[in-house]
C-alpha cells in the first residue's frame, strides 16, 4: 500500500498544481531550468567531442581500424551526454531548483494549513545557503553511489542485479529530495530526517518509480514538491 501511495501522491500533487498558477509557474521554471543545463551540457559535449576522442584514440590511418574508431566515437559520445546530463541537473538543483522546490512546498504547505511552520525566521541568504547544504548529501551522495555501483556492474557478473539495485536507490534518494523539503526547513536533524526515509522505504521507492520514464521524468522531477508536501503534510503532520 506504501508503494502504491507513493504513486498516487504524485498524481495528486500534478493535480494541485492546476489549482495555483505559482505553482504550475514555478514547476514549469524548474522544466525549463533543468533542460536548459542538460541541452547546455550535452551541445558542450558534441562540440569537443572530436577534441576530447583525440585525447583518447587518434584516428587511425588504417582502413581496418577505422570502423572501429568510430564505434568507439559513438559509444563515447553517449557515456559523455549521458554524465553530463547527470551533472547537468546536479547544477541546475542545488544551484537553482533547491529555491524553487522550496518555495514550491512553502506556498503549498500555506493553501493546505495557512500557514508555513518554520523555527525561526532566517535572512533569505542564509537560507538559500543552509538549503544548498542539505541538498549535497541529498542529492551528490546518492548519484555517486549509484554510479559506482553501476561501474562494478560492468566489471563484475553481477551487473543486472546492481544495475536494478542502483536504480532503485537513485530514484529513492530522488523522492527523499523532496519528503525532505519540510524536515530540512523546520531545522530538524538530519539523524531523524534520515529514519524516517529508512521507515517509509517502501514510499518513496514507489515514489521515485515515475522518475525512471522517460521524458516524463523531467514532468514529474518538476513537481514533486507538491505531492511530497502533501505527503508530509498528510502522514507526518
Amino acid at each position: 500500500m506504501s508503494f502504491l501511495n507513493g504513486i498516487m501522491y504524485h498524481l495528486r500533487g500534478l493535480k494541485f498544481a492546476l489549482k495555483s498558477l505559482k505553482l504550475f509557474l514555478l514547476g514549469l521554471s524548474r522544466l525549463i531550468v533543468v533542460v536548459f543545463f542538460m541541452v547546455l551540457m550535452a551541445w558542450l559535449v558534441l562540440y569537443y567531442h572530436s577534441d576530447i576522442l583525440n585525447l583518447l584514440w587518434v584516428r587511425p590511418e588504417s582502413s581496418w581500424l577505422i570502423w572501429l574508431w568510430h564505434l568507439v566515437s559513438w559509444i563515447l559520445t553517449l557515456i559523455l551526454i549521458g554524465i553530463s546530463t547527470i551533472f547537468a541537473y546536479l547544477i541546475a538543483q542545488i544551484l537553482f531548483s533547491v529555491l524553487i522546490m522550496d518555495l514550491m512546498s512553502r506556498i503549498t504547505e500555506f493553501m493546505i494549513t495557512g500557514q508555513v511552520k518554520e523555527p525561526q525566521k532566517i535572512p533569505l541568504w542564509r537560507l538559500f545557503f543552509y538549503l544548498i547544504r542539505q541538498e549535497i548529501p541529498r542529492a551528490i551522495l546518492p548519484i555517486l553511489i549509484s554510479l559506482t555501483l553501476m561501474i562494478l556492474g560492468w566489471l563484475t557478473p553481477f551487473g543486472p542485479v546492481l544495475a536494478l539495485f542502483s536504480s532503485a536507490l537513485a530514484i529513492i534518494f530522488l523522492a527523499w529530495d523532496n519528503t525532505d523539503l519540510i524536515p530540512a526547513r523546520r531545522l530538524e536533524p538530519f539523524r531523524k530526517r534520515w529514519s524516517r526515509l529508512i521507515k517509509n522505504i517502501l514510499f518513496h521507492l514507489g515514489f521515485g518509480i515515475p522518475f525512471l520514464i522517460p521524458l516524463l521524468n523531467i514532468i514529474f522531477l518538476s513537481f514533486a514538491p507538491i505531492g511530497a508536501t502533501l505527503y508530509h503534510l498528510d502522514r507526518q503532520d
